[in-house]
């Protein structure tokens, strides 16, 4: 079971992170869902897919009464200009020190090419509105699954 996987079920850990809209501490966001999706690095295909498929749904997510942030390692300018140039409506935050991608368990050894080296493991988090991890959606394939993720939302407030 990865570090991530063994977060379901208990509180989320909180963060204080910059985006170009202003800081995001989670504690504030209580009351409502989060979907917490970490992406290895902006405007990369992978990461420009999935980020745009949140974006095409923010308004049924916003319905549902969830948040939406993306988190990478990127500067706060790197996300801003991500977010510019895709019309990205929700923040995007920035964590150079990688604390909220180590508590989250998402800073992984990864293998390419039989390269290894250090980087995010595209993973999502759904957090409900009393701040418990709910889900965990480890190693995303970007293709349908911010309709996933939705769907998991509606069903939670059911």
């Amino acid at each position: 079971m990865s570090a991530a996987k063994a977060l379901e079920g208990q509180p989320a850990p909180d963060f204080s992170l910059d985006s170009s809209s202003g800081t995001v501490r989670l504690a504030d966001c209580r009351g409502k869902a989060v979907v917490l999706y970490f992406f290895p690095r902006a405007d990369t295909p992978g990461c420009t897919t999935e980020t745009c498929a949140f974006r095409d749904l923010q308004a049924d997510f916003e319905a549902a009464n969830a948040l939406i942030f993306g988190i990478s390692r990127d500067t706060v300018e790197d996300q801003q200009k991500f977010a510019e140039k895709y019309h990205v409506p929700f923040p995007l935050l920035a964590d150079p020190t990688l604390g909220a991608c180590e508590a989250y368990g998402v800073w992984v050894e990864k293998t390419m090419y039989g390269k290894k080296s250090m980087g995010i493991e595209r993973t999502t988090f759904l957090i409900g509105p009393d701040g418990l991890i709910q889900k965990v959606y480890p190693r995303v394939k970007v293709d349908q699954h911010a309709e996933a993720v939705l769907a998991d939302i509606r069903a939670l407030a059911a």
